[in-house]
């Protein structure tokens, strides 16, 4: 009988590890698209961060940086994934940092700066060590790496994943041919769609060409989502926006796919995606965002991508859709299996002989 609990135990455990990670109703992690519409924030390797994301943040490698904020917008639900208001893979180090409006943390390292636990009760999950945080009504769990090697395991996964998928979702979208076009008139760039049956516009353009103007001006036209392609190393986003930014986010989408680095020193509209570029900001950006690096000195404003765009499937890359289902999972497949199967063995133990 000791035996069958030891087994009831482990499978129940692993199964709680996989609630633990953030998936979609349909058993898989998150990528492609779905990305963009869950995190507000996605940093592919370490973020030093002094300032805020009102919505939610992933980072695939340690937060630094002086006391900074998250999930600060009372507006963000928790959606069917589960998703915490942060995600750090590896530490978070320096001051510390406050997370807001019941958001919850998961963490595969350790929490070295502490952690300020703000609004309705939360749940944090440690793979390592835990330091200066006030637990209080809280759920606060530490050590997780050392007791469930797979709480690390689907982090690193997880990250892993994101990074394919959106170096992947960028370069496809760099392929998709124009059919709308940027007009520049003095020192304004008209950006007006023209979107296709499916309500996409694109427009592929320069660093060259935003260069040339100081304001930017976005007629959408009923377009669902409109993929502005940028090609250039250096980027440098100093453009004013006539009629402002907001509502952008949720249809624009600036691909900077060669950028090695990128430096916004105005309030940027429009989703941003960058997945090589060593990035700086120093004002907000309005939309979702992912950088390979990040030092953070401008706010991150929701909303994030809402639209309906899905990236055309490559037969030959595994993963290169925008489609998540098309991603396999084997770790998390193959713990589920064994959950399945020590559960199955225990309910074969327990029928009585025929």
């Amino acid at each position: 009988m000791r035996q069958l609990r030891s087994i009831t135990f482990s499978a129940v455990a692993i199964v709680a590890a996989l609630i633990a990670t953030p998936v979609l109703a349909d058993g898989s992690m998150i990528s492609g698209m779905d990305v963009l519409r869950t995190w507000n924030l996605v940093v592919l390797g370490d973020l030093t961060s002094s300032s805020e994301v009102e919505g939610k943040t992933f980072v695939g490698g340690d937060l630094n940086g002086n006391s900074s904020n998250y999930q600060i917008s009372s507006s963000v639900s928790t959606t069917s994934t589960g998703t915490p208001g942060l995600t750090v893979v590896g530490d978070v180090n320096g001051g510390a940092k406050n997370l807001n409006n019941g958001s919850g943390a998961v963490v595969g390292g350790n929490v070295n700066s502490g952690l300020n636990l703000n609004g309705a009760t939360q749940t944090v999950q440690v793979g390592g060590t835990i330091s200066n945080t006030n637990v209080n009504q809280n759920t606060v769990t530490s050590g997780l790496s050392s007791t469930d090697p797979s709480f690390s395991q689907n982090l690193t996964q997880q990250a892993s994943l994101i990074e394919t998928s959106m170096t992947s979702l960028s370069h496809s979208m760099s392929q998709q041919t124009a059919n709308s076009q940027l007009t520049i008139s003095g020192n304004t760039g008209t950006f007006s769609a023209q979107p296709d049956a499916s309500g996409v516009a694109v427009f592929n353009i320069s660093s060259a060409d935003l260069d040339k103007i100081g304001e930017i001006k976005f007629e959408l036209n009923g377009a669902d989502t409109v993929i502005v392609n940028v090609s250039g190393s250096a980027i440098k986003l100093d453009d004013n926006f006539l009629g402002g930014t907001q509502n952008l986010g949720e249809h624009v989408i600036w691909n900077f796919y060669e950028a090695d680095t990128l430096s916004l020193t105005t309030a940027w509209g429009g989703s941003v995606l960058a997945p090589e570029a060593d990035a700086t900001t120093s004002n907000y950006i309005q939309g979702s965002a992912v950088f390979g690096s990040l030092v953070q000195n401008g706010e991150m404003h929701v909303g994030t991508y809402s639209g309906n765009y899905e990236a055309p499937s490559d037969p030959g890359t595994p993963g290169s859709s925008g489609d998540p289902s098309s991603v396999p999972e084997p770790g998390m497949v193959g713990m589920l299996a064994v959950a399945v199967g020590a559960l199955v063995f225990w309910r074969r133990r327990r029928a009585p002989a025929a």
